[in-house]
């Protein structure tokens, strides 16, 4: 199996993944063109060899219009005094100071005109959909996106709709995470696993005050993640770095035993007693166990709608698996048990949504452990127009299964079932 481990042991910012990540690349110069050939408005992706206790590896700048963010463009464009005396270790020293300031009298939008305003998340969507991006990346932008916001929401208790980016919403951040995004698109791991990810300790000064660290937006995008702290003083996982990781982690803990193919060392700016990198192992893994959570309850006074209803829900909240077992329950009333399978990350969300649309006043919970198969999907063209199928292999197996609605849609058009559809689409290969 595809694996990408990430070390972040001195935590991650969105400049530090994308170094490390371009160094997994087969051509980072290539992939470093690719980011410039975007055209993100007024932005300049460049990376140079930095080194950290010792340790060679890559530091990426971004510019916006020929400046980088920590110089003009805090100077200028913020009608905000910035105390700049913390402990800032990663991708921008002084982001937290801009992710906060949201009490202001009206919106800024980022206009092409090269000035750095204040963006809301609507702006931001507009900025993203403009950018020439497979759809699966502009989905992970945004989806990253939305994750900061709704942290900053839930910190500041307002709605995600009046949340105006300060550093978060500038062009370099827009970048940062495209980049890393991209990264993922482009080097396609199959499983993503994340170490436990140092926060770093004491405060951090933001415009509404001094703040510990984590800061509150961290700590809220990484709850039922594995931190911890250290004895280093400051600020060494950021907002944006808490998101990208909480984003793409299948799993979180040790790396497990994988053959290395490539390491990529991304570095950010400060020095510090350990090398302050991130580390990123790309190999294979051999077939092995997946972790997941069954959460089940009986229900005994719900009728078959409601309980399909709930079923298509978790479904579409991203579940594993969702099923029902018919039980005998006590006073021999028939009812069933709902079990739904779902990653540990996860687990908040899936017991919310049971207790919101069923009757239980109880869920189990369990840990499994999986045999699974390396799965994949592609596109194949056919005489009938593109195909989605899956693949799934290990352990001596091979399986190939065609999407429902390719197969149904042909079988239709050709007015033949859909296992002769099935049989054509075989001889074609």
């Amino acid at each position: 199996m595809k694996t990408l481990y990430l070390d972040c042991s001195m935590g991650a910012a969105g400049d530090m993944l994308s170094a490390a990540l371009c160094e997994l690349m087969p051509n980072p110069d290539a992939f470093l063109e690719k980011l410039n050939s975007l055209s993100i408005p007024g932005v300049r992706f460049s990376k140079e060899s930095a080194e950290k206790c010792g340790i060679r590896g890559t530091h990426f700048t971004v510019t916006v219009n020929g400046v980088e963010e920590s110089e003009e463009i805090h100077d200028h464009t913020h009608e905000h005094s910035h105390d700049h005396e913390h402990g800032h270790s990663h991708e921008h020293e002084h982001e937290h100071e801009h992710e906060h300031e949201h009490e202001h009298e009206h919106e800024h939008e980022y206009g092409h005109d090269g000035h750095h305003h204040h963006s809301s998340f609507h702006a931001i969507e507009h900025i993203v959909w403009d950018l020439d991006l497979p759809k699966k990346v502009e989905e992970d932008v945004l989806g990253v996106y939305r994750q900061i916001a709704e942290a900053e929401s839930e910190v500041h208790g307002v709605p995600v709709s009046d949340i105006h980016f300060h550093e978060v919403g500038t062009m370099d951040a827009v970048a940062d995470i495209t980049a890393v995004c991209l990264a993922f698109s482009e080097l396609a791991p199959e499983k993503v696993i994340v170490s436990p990810i140092h926060v770093g300790s004491g405060t951090v000064r933001c415009a509404h005050g001094i703040l510990p660290v984590p800061a509150p937006a961290t700590a809220n995008i990484l709850r039922d993640v594995p931190i911890y702290s250290g004895t280093i003083r400051g600020e060494l996982c950021t907002p944006t770095g808490a998101a990208l990781l909480k984003h793409f982690a299948d799993a979180f803990g040790a790396m497990p035993p994988m053959k290395t193919d490539r390491i990529g060392y991304g570095m950010g700016k400060k020095d510090f007693p350990q090398a302050n990198c991130v580390r990123a192992f790309l190999g294979e893994t051999e077939e092995e166990t997946d972790r997941v959570l069954e959460l089940s309850c009986n229900l005994d006074d719900m009728t078959g709608e409601e309980i399909g209803f709930a079923c298509e829900t978790l479904l579409a909240a991203g579940a594993n698996e969702v099923f029902t077992t018919p039980v005998q329950m006590k006073k021999n009333r028939p009812g069933v048990v709902l079990s739904v399978l779902c990653r540990e990350k996860d687990r908040d969300k899936f017991v919310s949504l049971i207790f919101r649309h069923t009757t239980t006043i109880g869920i189990r919970e369990s840990r499994l452990d999986r045999f699974v198969l390396r799965r994949k999907s592609e596109t194949v063209s056919t005489p009938y127009g593109d195909v989605q199928r899956k693949i799934s292999e290990g352990y001596g197996v091979t399986r190939i299964k065609y999407e429902y609605e390719d197969l149904a849609r042909i079988a239709k058009e050709q007015n033949l079932s859909l296992d002769e559809i099935k049989k054509r689409l075989d001889a074609i290969g």
